[in-house]
């Protein structure tokens, strides 16, 4: 394929997914972070590998956002509602870490007026 067709594709991505953006990072990567304006409705999301021990921070301006941790994509933890503030950590030593895997932080604004929200993920040596 040539480089022109894949620029192509990418400019035919729907804008929808502006609504649900999710930064990747391997396991190489290190202290992923990123900051996101949402509106009402919109999801943000983070994610990293975790070998042994994960932990998660989110901040949101505003009314916030509800926050929730994903392992694999399968929700471990998350705020009731919305929170202007979330930290969470998962550590083989404290026995609650869920196992290796992908460790994922999403802030939802589940209010009517919008959000920034930063979230942060760090893993294994980083923490």
């Amino acid at each position: 394929m040539s480089t022109l067709a894949r620029y192509a594709g990418l400019a035919a991505v729907p804008a929808t997914v502006a609504a649900f953006a999710v930064v990747g990072a391997n396991p190489a990567s290190a202290d992923t972070v990123s900051t996101f304006g949402l509106g009402p409705g919109q999801t943000a999301c983070v994610q990293q590998y975790a070998s042994y021990q994960a932990r998660v921070d989110g901040t949101g301006t505003a009314g916030g956002a509800k926050f929730k941790v994903l392992k694999n994509g399968a929700v471990i933890a998350n705020t009731p509602s919305r929170a202007n503030q979330y930290a969470a950590e998962f550590r083989s030593a404290y026995g609650n870490f869920p196992g290796p895997g992908s460790s994922s932080l999403c802030a939802t604004n589940t209010g009517t007026t919008n959000t920034i929200v930063t979230l942060h993920v760090r893993t294994d040596g980083e923490i």
